[in-house]
């Protein structure tokens, strides 16, 4: 009794901030309310909701709450078929008890190195339901980057699919190999996922005493990718895009954009409470997700802008042969989308495009929605509600004035804390750094001007390679384009071009139209044209090996 007293100046002390938490709770149980995952009439289905995010993790907690709100509901749809939402409980009860029987453990990492189908889904249920850590490998990686990776993280098992088979000799003898998706005619040898589940009871697991954690990795455009951890404990966190988002539970939604990355992952838990079907392919193809969109009447597409990009390129006449009519919302995140991009999105599609800015570390930062768009094309939009962003300048002080660029700082309970090698992002009065400059306009939307590092000075005056890159994407004979800064003997440094064609312009005629709309230290010195713009997976452009170009 004497020390629960001797605590009570604490206690006390804690209430204030207790306090100020209920309005925003408050908010994200109306918001939550909205979108059909709480009913008010019914509290005890939040209760059941927070108890499962607590005992699970975000995974398992968002496919337990919507198996048990429907067992029978439509969950998983890829090239091999269908999978209710009880049949994903079933499966990974039995994937995990295989595992555990295996010598995998509460706490072991769990790599995946996969694409979207459903035994990824059910690779990161079972990880969930074990109490490991799962790692979400890119798969774009090459040997040694997998090898580096895995070195990093301590991994204990990898899960593959056949076409990485040859990556899996990078990794040490002393990690379990589990294959995934297999080619029906190929000659398997080594243990299958489904030889794991068939062979293994599907009744419930005991909850691991502490969900076992997700490491995302971040893009990996300028090195070898660092680890960024997640916790997820609260339900409420998905009132950061409901409230921006408009999401229902119950309908369809197409991802496109892969699950390893912070956007398709996002999205994918987030659905997955929904109870939404989520209809998923290995490989993206901009016809086949048209076709996906009117065979399964889907209400929303989860891209990249690259995606979106590719699907235009189709044209009017195939756009046209596709009934997308259903479609409520188009989510783009990953990379910036030009001011161009989207307006055409929204001519072709009508009203829907959301365009949310943040990252691996910071998670959501701002959503444009699609009257904020139409109102500042180019706008990440505000932050919802439960976020804070913040510009700084170069000394840490705070900027405020409108259209004036400064650092961009973010802060919300999604935000991670540090990476796994124990570094961490730059942070101001709590806020941790994007990497990015940007500016708010006098309507207090939010823009991204490019990255921190990305600017150059060209003699004396400073030039930020975004800007031009949307005035050549604005350009009639060009389909893409990407600006980077070189050594420059005399200015120190100047812009060079590398621009994709679909028309015939020359490069005097691209310098003279950037002079015409931009000033003159902003001209791009050198235009060179490729075919294609090297590209990671998740659709960003490799500047690194663009800065390194050698045109011999």
């Amino acid at each position: 009794m004497l020390t629960r007293l001797s605590e009570l100046p604490n206690r006390l002390r804690e209430l204030p901030a207790l306090a100020a938490r209920v309005p925003n709770v408050l908010h994200s149980v109306d918001v939550m309310r909205r979108a059909g995952l709480m009913v008010l009439s019914r509290p005890d289905t939040g209760v059941k909701a927070l108890l499962a995010m607590r005992r699970w993790g975000p995974i398992v907690g968002a496919a337990t709450i919507s198996m048990e709100r429907d067992p029978y509901a439509l969950a998983i749809v890829d090239e091999r078929g269908q999978l209710t939402y009880g049949q994903l409980d079933r499966q990974s009860n039995a994937l995990a008890r295989g595992w555990h029987d295996d010598g995998l453990a509460e706490g072991d990492v769990i790599a995946v190195l996969c694409r979207d189908h459903r035994w990824l889904v059910l690779a990161m249920l079972a990880a969930g339901k074990l109490g490991a850590r799962l790692l979400l490998m890119n798969t774009g990686f090459s040997g040694p980057a997998l090898a580096d990776v895995s070195e990093r993280e301590n991994v204990s098992a990898a899960v593959y699919d056949h076409e990485f088979a040859g990556l899996m000799d990078a990794l040490p003898d002393r990690v379990r190999r589990y294959l995934a998706w297999a080619e029906d005619d190929e000659a398997v040898r080594a243990t299958t996922l489904d030889d794991l589940i068939a062979n293994n009871s599907d009744k419930a697991v005991p909850v691991p005493p502490r969900p076992g954690g997700l490491i995302l990795l971040t893009s990996g455009t300028t090195g070898t990718p660092k680890g960024a951890p997640r916790e997820i404990r609260s339900p409420f966190a998905a009132a950061h895009f409901l409230e921006r988002i408009p999401w229902r539970t119950g309908e369809c939604t197409m991802l496109a954009a892969p699950m390893f990355h912070g956007t398709g992952f996002s999205q994918f838990v987030l659905n997955l409470a929904l109870g939404s079907t989520i209809v998923v392919r290995r490989r993206f193809d901009p016809e086949a997700t048209l076709q996906a969109l009117e065979e399964f009447r889907c209400t929303a597409l989860v891209v990249v802008p690259t995606m979106l990009s590719r699907i235009l390129d189709l044209g009017p006449g195939v756009l046209k042969r596709y009934d997308t009519g259903r479609l409520r919302i188009i989510f783009a995140a990953g990379s910036a989308l030009s001011p161009d991009l989207g307006n055409r999105i929204i001519k072709n599609f009508g009203p829907v495009l959301y365009n949310l800015y943040g990252s691996t570390e910071i998670a959501v930062a701002s959503i444009a929605t699609p009257n904020e768009w139409q109102q500042a094309p180019g706008t990440v939009g505000r932050a919802p509600h439960g976020c804070e962003v913040r510009l700084y300048d170069k000394d840490g002080q705070r900027v405020t004035e409108p259209n004036v660029t400064g650092r961009i700082f973010v802060g919300s309970e999604l935000s991670f804390s540090g990476y796994t090698d124990g570094g961490n992002k730059a942070a101001i009065d709590g806020l941790l750094s994007s990497g990015d400059v940007g500016h708010f306009d006098e309507a207090g939307l939010l823009f991204v001007d490019g990255r921190d590092d990305d600017m150059i000075v060209s003699g004396g005056e400073n030039v930020y390679p975004i800007e031009v890159e949307n005035l050549l994407l604005d350009h009639e004979d060009v389909s893409d384009a990407a600006v980077v800064g070189v050594p420059d003997k005399d200015f120190g440094q100047r812009l060079r071009a590398f621009v994709v064609i679909t028309g015939n312009v020359d490069a005097e005629s691209l310098k003279a139209y950037v002079k015409a709309n931009l000033a003159r230290h902003k001209v791009p010195r050198e235009v060179i044209f490729l075919d294609e713009l090297p590209r990671n997976a998740t659709g960003k452009v490799l500047k690194r090996k663009l800065a390194e170009y050698d045109e011999e």
